[in-house]
């Protein structure tokens, strides 16, 4: 099997813009996908595409294969999964909070399709046996896309329901759940940027600055 991880890293997370410029945003973006890659490499996947629309040398000693195209992210992925001839987990670059035992157990499903929803009905993971035959529809419901997707080409379908793989972090309070629950360089880096403040309601975050 493959992971394909689509990632941008220009203008990235502008929604974290009230809390990380956006040097710091692409720096961030950067430290979840290498929190993601190693989680994956801890489960044991070695064969990791990353879906891209530019070379980053940043990101040259990670040892993962670059996926350069500079269509959307339905084309792009859809044209990927059309060339596969083996399973396929398409995972977000922006889940830090992955763990290995959970890519482990995802793929060791027996389901065609596995999907993990993310917030406000999006897909933050989409495992899927014959890729070739399947194709995506990111952006909006896309959670409801792809089950509907599943159903009508007559795929098994498993929906697996994971608070940490479902918190993808778009915006300010979604630190909170890195600072709380995470590890890694991620972690190491809203450490040195954020605190939590405790209140009687939620948990809030405070910068450092």
């Amino acid at each position: 099997m493959r992971a394909a991880i689509p990632y941008k890293q220009e203008n990235a997370k502008s929604r974290l813009a009230p809390v990380l410029t956006q040097t710091e945003r692409e720096q961030f973006v950067e430290l979840m996908l290498r929190d993601v890659v190693y989680s994956l490499r801890e489960a044991g996947v070695k064969d990791i595409d990353i879906l891209t629309t530019a070379e980053y040398s940043s990101l040259s000693d990670l040892d993962v294969n670059f996926v350069i195209d500079p269509s959307d992210l339905n084309e792009s992925i859809n044209k990927y999964l059309e060339r596969m001839d083996q399973p396929v987990l398409i995972i977000m670059a922006d889940l830090p909070l992955a763990r290995s035992e959970q890519v482990k157990e995802i793929i060791s499903f027996e389901e065609d399709v596995v999907i993990v929803p993310g917030k406000g009905g999006g897909t933050n993971v989409l495992f899927i046996r014959e890729p070739a035959e399947f194709h995506v529809r990111y952006y909006g419901m896309s959670f409801c896309n792809h089950c509907s997707i599943a159903k009508d080409m007559n795929h098994s379908l498993r929906i697996y329901d994971s608070f940490l793989l479902s918190t993808d972090i778009d915006e300010p309070h979604d630190i909170v759940e890195i600072l709380m629950h995470g590890r890694g360089l991620s972690f190491e880096y809203a450490q040195k940027k954020f605190e939590l403040e405790s209140s009687r309601a939620r948990v809030k975050l405070t910068s450092l600055r």
